[in-house]
């Protein structure tokens, strides 16, 4: 019978039929149609993506340990012969042969060796009618998707989470119909350019499904060179069916389920990469979550999100009319024009949801797309890009009171200080470590591009330092500073030590060859170029790391001779924020022109966010960025998604509350999908990320040794409340304010300490009490 489906079509049944109108959820009035349409769920390593069909239900499942290939893949070329001879070219202003040789000399070139789909699992139901009253949604605060709907006047309900407690994804299905509901299972995998990368078999006497593979690439590539990757993480996925009243059969590789009113069925993946005995450990798994029962696994998985989640609570007043309807059709109204305050809130909710929903203690850090990747050969590989976009993922983890979640992100540094110590000695750089702008699992730090304006970055660990001293700044955690954090800043800042060049003109150091993040410079003979000396970015985050060592050294005493080392070289190092003859911050090392004015890297800005050496105690810098950024909008800056809202966090910073009002506006307008993704095009999840984290620095900042408070309060929050946020000093900060004044402060800390408060240019010394939140009022008083 063909399937009918009468979807409700009055907005005022919809609202009524909308579960829970707060901004902390989404919902639709019809199934996915496409990715980028259903919802995500994660334990952090495993999750899915659901569609919520209801001929046929589709979870496309997920785990971050998905990759081909291993740590053998061979790693830096190029000698310290081939270092000195780029450093004489440019010193010759033979910029271009240097672009050409240091790609030819050092670069991987293109690697295509990506996360990958853990695969799908579809639900095919039989005896569809009637449709009505179809809802789908997320509740971001219990972590969970819901579907519902009716069948020839019969309910359907479809709840599913993934549990970070017990490692399963579960999935519970239900129906009023006497008869119960008749669906076959079948899992899957795409096949890898043709080739077969699972096997599946079930146990209908056991209720079982197992999905057995291995993660291979056949479409790989290593130096721009087709090379089949027939090797990789292996895994299992292991299905587990639960129903008093259903009969389960199998029918080939699919297992059948009649006549049943409720079903859970119960999914866990594990591989190769966490467990040597990744089937046993599968196993093992499931007869856990199986003898707990579905109620505690439902208990446990929302306590431990809400533990997370409800730390921070944002509510912005504002009309509610725009809440009646489904989540895409507000995105529309928003696209056309009608600006939705709350689906902003929302926006702001679904950033935290989605980082503890795919970073969590013991996993990898989240990728370019979190966890949440349907493909073989994903954009950009799915992998880590250090130079921005991993970090970008991490900027909301301090400040929104997460940062737990940013654990992941240290493990994996400590990996990728390894790898990048054998990189740095095959340029004959005998001490530190250092990595290029993007990596994956296996933390490789060799340079890999095509061209010198991607690949010859050298400052993906230097940047990833800055979230350690972050971490360490927030949570005052001193066995974290001596045991990850001071450690790592020893390696990168003594592989700067020796990388450095000394000028004897100018009787400064810096460093070369030098890139600023994939944009390019005019050269002298009007032709772009990419290697220069000196840029902004790189002798900013060189700064950065002494700077921080510095102040991590006295913290825990330590006064030893490569201290001393970074102390003398840090009095002469070549500033990283120069203002050229227009007024604007230089991002090379001269007063070159750009090749494309409107880039969407803003690298120079470095030292704006998220740095902290452009504030408004520096009046010359801080007018010059403001400058700078200026000039790229004119010049169609930030196109993509993630550059918007870097732009959102130098408003912040910059205290240009309209703009960065103008900025979420365009954000909403141009980059945000039906399910709330951040678009670069196509998918990247950084944008949801640094969204989540401009609009907290909106309301608080404490880069400048003092608590801002609504420094950058939009026009559009009238009043509103915000509560948990993180201030460094590990000071947990509550906000209310009404017609855009502060109305009241809350400040908690877990010692004794005085801060500065500063409001409306106000500035205020607050002791504080050990586990006692102060109260102030409006005047700080």
């Amino acid at each position: 019978m063909m399937l009918r489906i009468l979807f409700i079509t009055s907005i005022m049944i919809m609202s009524l039929n909308a579960v829970g109108q707060s901004n902390s959820g989404v919902w639709y009035s019809q199934p996915a149609d496409t990715w980028m349409e259903a919802l995500p769920v994660g334990n952090g390593r495993m999750g899915a993506m659901i569609y919520g069909g209801i001929e046929t239900e589709h979870f496309q499942l997920n785990e971050d340990s998905m990759w081909p290939g291993s740590p053998n893949l061979s790693n830096a070329k190029g000698t310290a012969e081939d270092l000195a001879l780029i450093r004489k070219l440019i010193d010759e202003g033979k910029v271009h042969e240097a672009d050409s040789l240091i790609i030819d000399k050092f670069s991987r070139q293109d690697i295509v060796r990506s996360h990958q789909t853990a695969g799908d699992l579809f639900l095919h139901f039989k005896n569809r009618g009637e449709v009505t009253n179809y809802k789908r949604s997320l509740d971001f605060e219990k972590a969970t998707s819901y579907v519902s709907y009716s069948v020839d006047g019969n309910t359907f309900k479809e709840t599913a989470f993934s549990s970070q407690p017990d490692n399963v994804l579960v999935i519970k299905l239900e129906t009023s119909n006497r008869n119960g509901m008749d669906f076959d299972i079948e899992m899957s995998r795409p096949k890898d350019e043709g080739v077969e990368t699972v096997k599946v078999a079930t146990f209908p006497e056991k209720q079982l499904m197992l999905m057995n593979g291995e993660v291979t690439q056949m479409g790989g590539v290593v130096e721009s060179v087709p090379t089949p990757i027939k090797n990789g993480v292996k895994f299992q996925t292991r299905l587990k069916v639960k129903s008093k009243s259903g009969i389960i059969t199998s029918n080939g590789n699919r297992l059948t389920v009649r006549n049943a009113k409720e079903v859970l069925l119960l999914i866990a993946t594990e591989t190769s990469y966490y467990h040597p005995d990744y089937i046993e450990k599968a196993e093992l798994v499931i007869e856990n979550a199986e003898s707990k029962g579905y109620k505690a696994l439902v208990n446990n998985h929302i306590q431990d999100f809400k533990n997370l989640y409800n730390r921070v609570s944002l509510h912005i007043e504002t009309d509610n009319s725009n809440k009646e309807f489904p989540t895409d059709k507000r995105l529309e109204r928003y696209k056309a024009g009608v600006v939705d305050v709350g689906l902003q809130e929302t926006l702001f909710n679904y950033g935290r949801y989605l980082l503890i929903s795919s970073s969590r203690k013991g996993t990898n850090p989240a990728n370019l797309q979190g966890i949440w990747n349907n493909h073989i050969t994903a954009p950009w590989n799915a992998d880590y890009h250090l130079n921005i976009n991993l970090q970008m993922n991490y900027w909301l983890a301090p400040i929104t009171n997460l940062a737990e979640c940013e654990l992941p992100l240290f493990d994996f540094g400590n990996r990728l200080i390894i790898r990048g110590k054998e990189t740095a000695k095959q340029y004959g750089i005998n001490r530190g470590s250092m990595s290029h702008h993007a990596t994956d699992l296996w933390g490789p730090a060799f340079m890999r591009a095509r061209t010198p304006y991607w690949g010859a970055w050298i400052h993906g660990a230097g940047w990833l330092a800055q979230h350690y001293w972050g971490y360490y700044l927030f949570t005052e955690d001193e066995v974290f500073l001596k045991e990850q954090g001071y450690p790592y800043l020893k390696e990168v800042a003594t592989f700067y030590l020796d990388w450095l060049q000394y000028d004897e003109s100018t009787k400064e150091w810096f460093s070369y060859p030098e890139t600023s993040p994939e944009n390019s410079y005019i050269a002298n003979d009007g032709k772009p170029a990419a290697v220069s000396r000196g840029t902004a970015m790189g002798q900013q985050i060189i700064g950065e790391v002494f700077r921080n060592i510095i102040s991590a050294s006295e913290i825990l005493a330590i006064d030893d001779e490569l201290i001393k080392e970074v102390k003398k070289k840090a009095e002469n190092l070549r500033p990283g924020v120069q203002i050229g003859a227009d007024g604007r911050v230089l991002e090379w090392d001269k007063n070159y022109e750009e090749a494309e004015k409107g880039h969407r890297h803003i690298s120079h800005m470095y030292a704006l966010y998220p740095g902290n050496k452009i504030t408004p105690e520096t009046p010359d810098a801080f007018k010059a960025a403001q400058k700078s950024i200026e000039y790229r909008l004119e010049h169609g800056g930030e196109g993509t998604g993630w550059s918007r809202v870097w732009m959102i966090n130098f408003n912040a910073r910059l205290l240009d509350a309209m703009s960065a009002e103008e900025n979420i506006n365009k954000f909403f307008e141009k980059s945000i999908a039906p399910n709330l993704f951040d678009e670069h095009p196509p998918f990247q999840i950084d944008g949801n990320f640094g969204y989540t984290a401009g609009i907290a620095e909106l309301l608080l900042q404490s880069h400048e040794g003092f608590i801002r408070i609504l420094p950058t309060l939009p026009k559009q929050w009238k009043s509103g409340t915000i509560s948990g946020l993180k201030a460094r000093g590990n000071i947990e900060v509550d906000i209310t304010w009404n017609n855009g004044k502060l109305v009241s402060l809350h400040l908690l800390s877990v010692k004794n300490k005085d801060v500065e408060v500063v409001y409306n240019n106000k500035k205020q010394l607050v002791t504080l009490v050990a586990n006692q939140k102060t109260e102030l009022n409006g005047n700080l008083e």
